[in-house]
């Protein structure tokens, strides 16, 4: 390979890793789940947990691809444009999060916890790549 293919591919190394420990979350969660609803009543979720990560995996490949590039132009956005496209992913994590809210029964509360701590676990990934990416110039 030459040195600029090899140079691209270092760019967009943050894409990878997000996904990859996207991927890692997602394997441990579901296997937490499988010994849980071997031992309880099976979970009804309106989403599936699937779903869920790969809603919150693709924001969050947006996210950091969004970032890599602003980064290009001028890393003293960066920082801004993670908080305003953190605050443009909440909001549809509230929307697709609303029914669940509306809903009165107690078999919902296992479900909003767990869309909950997705959540915060691909907020984490992000705040840690983002991180990442800032101090890559120092």
């Amino acid at each position: 390979m030459n040195p600029i293919t090899i140079m691209n591919l270092n760019k967009y190394k943050p894409i990878l890793e997000t996904a990859l420990l996207s991927i890692i979350v997602f394997v441990i969660h579901e296997t937490f789940f499988i010994l849980i609803e071997s031992q309880e009543k099976e979970f009804n979720f309106r989403y599936p947990l699937y779903l869920l990560y790969l809603f919150f995996l693709i924001c969050s490949v947006i996210i950091v691809y969004i970032l890599i590039r602003i980064k290009e132009r001028n890393i003293d956005s960066v920082g801004q444009t993670f908080l305003l496209l953190t605050c443009i992913k909440m909001v549809l994590a509230y929307i697709l999060l609303h029914p669940i809210l509306q809903a009165t029964n107690k078999l919902v509360t296992p479900e909003k916890i767990n869309f909950f701590m997705v959540f915060a676990v691909f907020l984490t990934i992000e705040t840690v790549v983002t991180i990442r990416i800032l101090n890559k110039n120092q």
